[in-house]
C-alpha cells in the first residue's frame, strides 16, 4: 500500500479523471439541453433524464462486483473507450433517427457506463493510498470532479450557443480517448479472487455478502444511504430538472443568453463542488461524521431563498443570480458531506468488499433519482406560472429530512 498521497499511479488516476470527467460533464450538459431546446417540455425532459438513471442503477452493483474481481485499471480503460464509441455513434445517427429515442438510448448508455465506472474509481483509492490519507484522497477526487464539471458546462454552454451540438460531441470523444490511453499506464495492486461457481452465482453471492455486511456489521452505512436517497428524491432531483427549465424556459431572460447563462449556472454548481472538495481536504482532521447532519440542513436551507425570490421578484436576472448563488452554496455542503461519507465507508469496510459496498450505496441512493426527476418534471409542468411552489416544496421536505437525520448522525462514532 502506498504511503504517499501523490504517487505516480494515483497521479495518473487523478489526471485521467480530469480529462474523462470534463468530457462527461460537457456531454451531460449538452444532450439534455439540446432536448429541452428542441421540445420546451419539462415533463419530457424529466422523463428522459429519469430513464437515463435506470441503467446506472442496474449496472452499479455489477460495477462494484467487477471492481473487486477484475483489475480496476482495465475496467476504467475499457469503459472510457466504450464511451467514446457511444458518442461517436450518436453523432453519426443524429438527424437520421427519432431524436427523443436516440437521446434516451444514448443517455441511458452514458449513465450506465458511469454507474459501472465509479465503483472502480472509489475502490482504487484504498489500494493506492494509506488509510490516513483516505479523506484527503477522496477530497482530491471530488475536487477534480468538480473542477471538470465546472469547465465542462461553462465551455459547453459557450460552444453550444456559438456552434451547436456537433463540436461538443467531437471534444468529448477526444477527451474519453485521451483518458483511456493515459489510464493504460496505471498500475493498481490487484489480487485475483477465485470464482465460486458460475459468473451469475458469484455475482449473486458477492452482492448478498455486501448487503449482509451493511445490515449486520455496519448498519450505520445503511442509515447514511437512506438519508442520501431522501435528499436525492426531494432536493437533487429538483435542481437537476428545475435549473435548466427555470433558466431557459421560465425566467425573463434574453433568448440568446439563456443557454449561456445556464452553462454558467452549471459551472457555479461545479464551482461549489470544487470549493467543498477543497474545504473537505483542508479541514479533514476537524470534520467528523457525527456532525454531517448539519451539512444536510445547510444545503436544504439554501433552496428556500430561490423559491422566495421566484414568488416575489419579476426580474429574470435577479432570479437567476439567487438561483445560481443558492446552488453554489448547496454544492459546497453536499460535496463535504459526500467526501465524509465515502471516507467513512472506506475506513469501515474490508478491502475485499469496498467495491461491492460502494456499489450498493451508489445503487440504492440512485434509485431515488429517476423517481425525483420524473416527479419534478410533472410538478413544474402542472405548476406552470407558480414554479416557486415547487421550489419551496423541495426546500421544506428536504429540511424535514435533514432535521430527522441529525439525531442519527449525532450518534455515529
Amino acid at each position: 500500500m502506498k504511503q504517499t498521497l501523490f504517487s505516480k499511479d494515483f497521479t495518473l488516476v487523478v489526471i485521467g479523471q480530469i480529462i474523462s470527467l470534463f468530457g462527461n460533464a460537457a456531454i451531460r450538459f449538452a444532450l439534455p439541453l439540446y432536448l429541452l431546446n428542441q421540445t420546451g417540455s419539462s415533463a419530457l425532459y424529466g422523463t428522459v433524464t429519469a430513464c437515463a438513471f435506470i441503467p446506472a442503477i442496474l449496472l452499479s452493483p455489477i460495477g462494484g462486483i467487477v471492481a473487486d474481481r477484475v483489475n480496476k485499471r482495465n475496467v476504467m480503460v475499457t469503459l472510457d473507450f466504450f464511451t467514446a464509441a457511444v458518442i461517436l455513434l450518436f453523432s453519426i445517427l443524429m438527424g437520421t433517427v427519432n431524436l427523443i429515442l436516440l437521446l434516451i438510448v444514448t443517455m441511458m448508455l452514458l449513465y450506465g457506463i458511469a454507474g459501472a465506472y465509479q465503483p472502480s474509481v472509489q475502490a482504487s483509492i484504498p489500494a493506492l493510498v494509506n488509510q490516513d490519507n483516505f479523506m484527503v484522497a477522496n477530497s482530491v477526487i471530488n475536487t477534480i470532479s468538480s473542477f471538470a464539471s465546472l469547465l465542462g458546462p461553462v465551455l459547453g454552454g459557450i460552444l453550444y450557443s456559438a456552434y451547436g451540438l456537433k463540436p461538443i460531441l467531437w471534444v468529448c470523444i477526444a477527451c474519453f480517448l485521451a483518458s483511456a490511453i493515459m489510464e493504460i499506464f496505471i498500475k493498481i495492486p490487484y489480487e485475483k479472487q477465485v470464482l465460486d461457481g458460475g459468473i451469475f452465482r458469484t455475482a449473486k453471492k458477492d452482492f448478498a455478502e455486501s448487503i449482509r455486511f451493511i445490515q449486520r456489521d455496519k448498519p450505520v452505512i445503511g442509515k447514511v444511504t437512506l438519508t442520501v436517497c431522501g435528499i436525492n428524491l426531494f432536493l437533487s432531483a429538483m435542481i437537476i430538472v428545475g435549473m435548466p427549465y427555470l433558466i431557459t424556459e421560465v425566467l425573463d431572460l434574453e433568448a440568446g443568453w439563456a443557454n449561456k447563462l445556464y452553462g454558467f449556472a452549471q459551472g457555479a454548481l461545479a464551482a461549489g463542488g470544487l470549493a467543498g472538495g477543497i474545504c473537505a481536504g483542508i479541514f479533514a482532521d476537524k470534520l467528523t461524521i457525527k456532525k454531517s447532519g448539519n451539512l444536510i440542513m445547510g444545503g436544504a436551507l439554501c433552496v428556500f431563498p430561490m423559491g422566495v425570490v421566484l414568488a416575489l421578484s419579476p426580474s429574470g436576472l435577479l432570479n437567476y443570480i439567487v438561483i445560481t448563488a443558492g446552488c453554489f452554496i448547496l454544492m459546497v455542503f453536499s460535496t463535504i458531506f459526500t467526501v465524509q461519507m465515502f471516507s467513512f465507508v472506506q475506513a469501515q469496510t474490508p478491502q475485499n468488499l469496498i467495491g461491492k459496498v460502494m456499489a450498493v450505496i451508489l445503487t440504492v441512493s440512485m434509485c431515488a433519482q429517476p423517481l425525483g426527476n420524473a416527479l419534478y418534471g410533472v410538478l413544474f409542468e402542472v405548476c406552470e406560472g407558480f414554479e416557486f411552489l415547487v421550489v419551496l416544496f423541495a426546500s421544506g421536505v428536504s429540511l424535514i429530512i435533514a432535521v430527522g437525520t441529525r439525531t442519527i448522525f449525532a450518534k455515529m462514532s
